[in-house]
């Protein structure tokens, strides 16, 4: 396969990484899952073709072990916050998700540029080149892994939106403020859950279990409730700086100027002052440069592209006149 002889490390967690892992293994990479010692039980559905290591990244002992591991691996797989690795040792009117992200672009354009990679990797030892065959469903339902396998734990057994990551718990959907705008929740996590209802003024023995799905109609009434008395601005105020995992509802127009986007420079202005997202992952030795030129206009680059390919000029214009071509001078910006 593809990255066969490619070692991997994992670092144990929840959702993209293990399907990142999974993806790498998928695909012939031998990869290695480092799992907490004593943990109740493994909440990776997505450990097709893995194997686990258990170590304790309290001692020193576990510390020099990962660091022996990943010395003599070519891929690290970490879920934390940023830098955590380096310090080892010491319904209705709601906003939904544009699902077209899920086929068009993850399970599309994604998993083919995957495919690409992987192919031009191979393409190293075998000089050879191969067909990607990217389809969009099969796409879509890889990156859904996580829900397909998920059901085997219960987690998708209710009706749609009913479930627990499809807005029927109510510590995970978004709320109306106010001001007529919204927040978004995703307080699962216990202790992220308590911060949660610290903001809120909520005392939790006042409520139903949080696990209840039973209990989640009356919680989601309370939190409704609860959310309807502030704005946006002074919830974002509340909650700022906790992990309780409550954030605004952003427009486009407020994104690139959120202050965690402009402290990572997220977005990136063209040369026609239009804002876009920049390339993702960031590499830290290699990072993209993304051309921030004016999207081309049809055969702008005709005649130097063929020049550039071997075609004489008199070609070049024998095509003009022939319509076998077309060449489009931009105008001028005055």
């Amino acid at each position: 396969m593809a990255l066969a002889g490619i070692r991997v490390i994992e670092l144990a967690g929840l959702a993209p990484a293990p399907f990142c892992g999974m993806i790498l293994a998928d695909f012939g990479a031998s990869v290695i899952r480092v799992d907490r010692t004593k943990a109740a039980m493994a909440l990776d559905t997505q450990a097709r073709g893995k194997r686990s290591v258990a170590l304790n990244l309290k001692t020193p002992e576990g510390v020099g072990i990962l660091k022996k591991l990943c010395v003599q691996s070519d891929v690290v797989l970490e879920p934390y916050r940023k830098g955590l690795l380096s310090r080892l040792g010491r319904h209705g009117d709601k906003p939904y998700s544009p699902l077209n992200l899920v086929a068009d672009f993850a399970g599309g354009g994604l998993t083919c540029a995957f495919g690409i990679v992987l192919a031009l990797l191979e393409r190293t030892r075998s000089g050879q080149g191969q067909v990607i065959d990217a389809s969009m469903v099969e796409g879509a339902a890889y990156v859904g892994s996580f829900i397909w396998k998920s059901r085997a734990i219960g987690m998708w057994e209710r009706g749609r939106g009913q479930n627990m990551l499809d807005s029927g718990a109510p510590f995970y959907d978004t709320y109306r403020t106010a001001d007529g705008k919204h927040v978004a929740v995703g307080a699962i996590e216990p202790q992220f859950y308590l911060q949660l209802l610290r903001g809120l003024g909520l005392d939790v023995a006042d409520l139903p279990p949080q696990m209840s799905p039973d209990g989640w109609p009356e919680l989601k009434r309370v939190f409704e409730g609860c959310f309807a008395t502030k704005t946006q601005a002074e919830w974002s105020r509340i909650f700022d700086g906790t992990d309780a995992c409550v954030t605004p509802v952003l427009s486009f127009d407020q994104v690139s100027s959120h202050p965690h986007n402009k402290e990572r420079g997220s977005f990136v202005r063209d040369r026609g002052e239009e804002e876009s997202p920049r390339p993702a992952p960031v590499l830290s030795r290699t990072p993209a440069d993304p051309c921030l030129d004016r999207d081309p206009r049809i055969g702008q680059h005709t005649r130097e592209v063929l020049e550039e390919y071997g075609f004489k000029s008199h070609d070049v214009e024998r095509l003009l006149a022939a319509g076998a071509i077309e060449h489009n001078v931009p105008e001028a910006k005055l």
